[in-house]
């Protein structure tokens, strides 16, 4: 199984939005069953984790740098963990991924993906000009 990023490609100014969503490629894989993670790699540096959700436990987390601008959310019905983008600054740029992430007993997620995880797709272009 696959979870897969779509919504980003072209350019966006500074200060542009954009929503992202994450999907499985498979049918069974019911994504709010899992902690579901977003990350990011800018060119030439690590992948990144920028925000998670365990929506049965309506838990989200967010990494520093996109507090306040990013919204994560869960849609049941379309099985997919979404990604709003606000503000978007140049730093933002980057291939956008989402994966299962590590979680605790007491229903947090946290910006990590499970160790067994390797189906990483393609993920999906930000490009946000200057």
């Amino acid at each position: 199984v696959q979870l897969q990023a779509s919504g980003g490609g072209g350019l966006v100014q500074t200060g542009g939005s954009l929503s992202l969503s994450c999907a499985a490629s498979a049918s069974g894989f019911t994504l709010d069953y899992y902690a579901i993670g977003w990350f990011r790699q800018a060119p030439g540096k690590e992948r990144k984790g920028v925000a998670c959700i365990y929506y049965r436990h309506d838990y989200t987390y967010y990494a520093e740098s996109v507090k306040g601008r990013f919204t994560i959310s869960g849609d049941n019905a379309k099985n997919t963990v979404n990604l709003q983008v606000t503000d978007l600054k140049p730093e933002d740029t980057a291939v956008y991924f989402c994966a299962p992430v590590r979680s605790t007993g007491w229903g947090e997620c946290h910006l990590s993906p499970l160790r067994e995880w390797s189906s990483w797709g393609q993920g999906t272009q930000v490009t946000v000009s200057s």
